[in-house]
């Protein structure tokens, strides 16, 4: 089977991130395929939305880091993500956030990481009552949130509580993200798929001119999600030559927490 499964229900198309064992870690083939399935479906006049959701336990962990998972291109650790980040992983935001279908994300479990810029694409989220976020980047890491999410997320929640969100790493949970206006609903676990597809069915049977031009209205706007990931990508590449972020790489890796200067 393949990294990505596609499933087709009438005029929807259902796609699953299908990497469970690595809680679905974006590696080079599963991001590949992701922008690439992105782009055919936008263009394929059966498919009227989209769902996009995970197998297993997980939604999606983020970026894999295993070694020999993604490609190390550059002369430092810095050079290589921000290679990895403009090549490989927001092409991938960039395809899905701005297709003119509607998409509807079902979250199926934990989203973690750049795995959290990938639920913040479509246009309405789901979450099961298991489902939660963590952005972990700035205090585990060492690092800034990337996949869009300094663009996406202060959009759908605000400022204050995206900030909070960043710096301290608190998982979110998904009764919090309803309330906060981040999901659109939460269902129970056993009734996500389901609900998803009545979701979906529904935008399927919509007008899909005046739906294309709404969510150039109300969605996310390209040059602005271009300024964001590029401003994401320069400021991993310098802090992944940091210090604390090798601090953190080596507490992680360590099982331990991270001890910053």
């Amino acid at each position: 089977m393949g990294v990505v499964l596609v499933e087709r229900h009438d005029r929807t198309a259902v796609v699953t991130l299908n990497r469970p064992q690595s809680l679905n870690a974006l590696d080079a083939a599963l991001s590949a395929e992701l922008v690439r399935l992105g782009r055919e479906l936008g263009a394929d006049d059966s498919v009227r939305s989209l769902v996009l959701t995970g197998a297993g336990r997980a939604f999606c962990s983020g970026a894999d880091l295993t070694p020999g998972a993604l490609p190390a291109v550059g002369d430092s650790r810095g050079a290589a993500v921000r290679h990895l980040l403009e090549t490989v992983f927001n092409p991938i935001i960039r395809t899905w956030a701005l297709l003119p279908k509607p998409v509807v994300v079902a979250q199926n479990g934990v989203a973690a990481g750049g795995g959290v810029g990938l639920a913040l694409v479509g246009d309405l989220l789901l979450m099961a009552e298991s489902a939660s976020q963590s952005q972990v980047f700035v205090p585990k890491l060492g690092l800034v949130p990337d996949m869009g999410v300094t663009y996406l997320l202060p959009r759908a929640i605000g400022t204050a509580r995206a900030r909070a969100l960043a710096l301290l790493g608190t998982p979110l949970a998904a009764g919090d993200a309803l309330s906060w206006g981040l999901a659109h609903a939460v269902v129970p676990d056993e009734g996500l798929a389901a609900r998803a597809l009545e979701l979906a069915a529904r935008l399927a049977a919509g007008p899909a001119s005046a739906q294309a031009a709404a969510k150039g209205l109300l969605g996310a706007e390209a040059a602005a999600l271009d300024a964001a990931l590029a401003a994401e990508a320069d400021a991993q590449g310098r802090l992944a030559d940091h210090a604390d972020h090798l601090e953190g790489l080596a507490a992680f890796a360590g099982r331990r927490p991270p001890v910053f200067a």
